[in-house]
């Protein structure tokens, strides 16, 4: 058997490198090309979006820039700070470690300033985008993939994917068990004379999961009753979605006992919800007023 097999889909993957090719002794992750082609086929998707209802399309390219930059840097910051690293070990990026949380604060944050710069609709600005982010998020988590990383615990489910002991970073085999980073047991199984820990493969499931509501967002673009109801159904369909997959995750970022990713999962469906009832309300009032 190979390094990654799906015993129950009977795929078999015989072998799987992080580095993509190597330019000048310099490796190219796949981890970072998987982030480059969504964050551009991102861009594009939010143009077209903006280019559809009229706006200017310069404007959001402008945005891309700053939001990717300062999403990066905050996507690394809320790494360090819930792993419990020093912020001075930022720049060492390539030895991995980024939270999508943390970029969609840092875009957000960005989004908040420029909108106050440019004085146009935070929420129409950001239905304009919404699509765009998702689709980066998409391509991104197969990045982990790749890494062999942000997995779940031990299953046996239909999507079973087994990862080949030897090839898994901060696994420690003892007998029949092994022992993740340190704190999460996984029983060791056997495929092939070669031994394997058998687990979630929660990327699949957010990447899966963000393509159905990427859908449902796309088809009621058209029809949405209020500026603002694509970004609240982001936020409540994105925030139930991860709230559910970091139940499963592993490697949790955590605050005492608590998992971060749950805890802002929560937060961003409860806001995104109270949110939603204001602006239909005030919408719906709107039109009365005009009649």
């Amino acid at each position: 058997m190979g390094e990654i097999y799906f015993p129950h889909l009977n795929i078999n993957i015989e072998s799987i490198d992080r580095v993509a090719f190597s330019i000048m002794g310099i490796n190219i992750y796949w981890y970072g090309i998987f982030i480059a082609v969504g964050a551009i086929c991102g861009v594009m998707l939010a143009l077209n979006e903006a280019k559809r209802t009229g706006q200017d399309q310069d404007m959001y390219s402008d945005f891309a820039f700053a939001a990717i930059i300062l999403g990066i840097v905050g996507a690394r910051a809320y790494y360090l700070i819930f792993h419990g690293d020093s912020l001075l070990d930022f720049f060492k990026i390539r030895e991995g470690g980024l939270a999508i949380y943390g970029g969609i604060l840092g875009g957000l944050i960005t989004a908040i300033v420029f909108v106050r710069i440019k004085k146009i609709s935070f929420v129409k600005f950001t239905d304009t985008c919404i699509m765009g982010l998702l689709t980066g998020q998409i391509f991104g988590r197969w990045g982990n993939f790749f890494n062999r990383e942000a997995f779940g615990g031990h299953t046996d489910n239909m999507f079973a994917m087994a990862l080949r002991t030897d090839t898994v970073s901060g696994l420690a085999v003892k007998g029949q068990t092994a022992l993740y980073q340190g704190n999460v047991e996984y029983p060791v199984v056997t495929y092939g004379g070669s031994e394997y820990i058998q687990v979630h493969p929660t990327f699949l499931y957010e990447s899966l999961w963000n393509i159905a509501l990427l859908v449902i967002i796309f088809m009621c673009r058209k029809h949405k009753k209020f500026e603002g109801q694509l970004t609240v159904m982001y936020c409540i369909g994105y925030g139930a979605g991860r709230f559910w997959i970091e139940s499963l995750r592993s490697d949790q970022l955590k605050i005492g006992a608590f998992p971060v990713s749950m805890l802002v999962s929560a937060f961003f469906i409860l806001a995104a919800l109270a949110a939603g009832i204001v602006m239909y309300r005030k919408e719906k009032q709107n039109c009365v007023d005009a009649e």
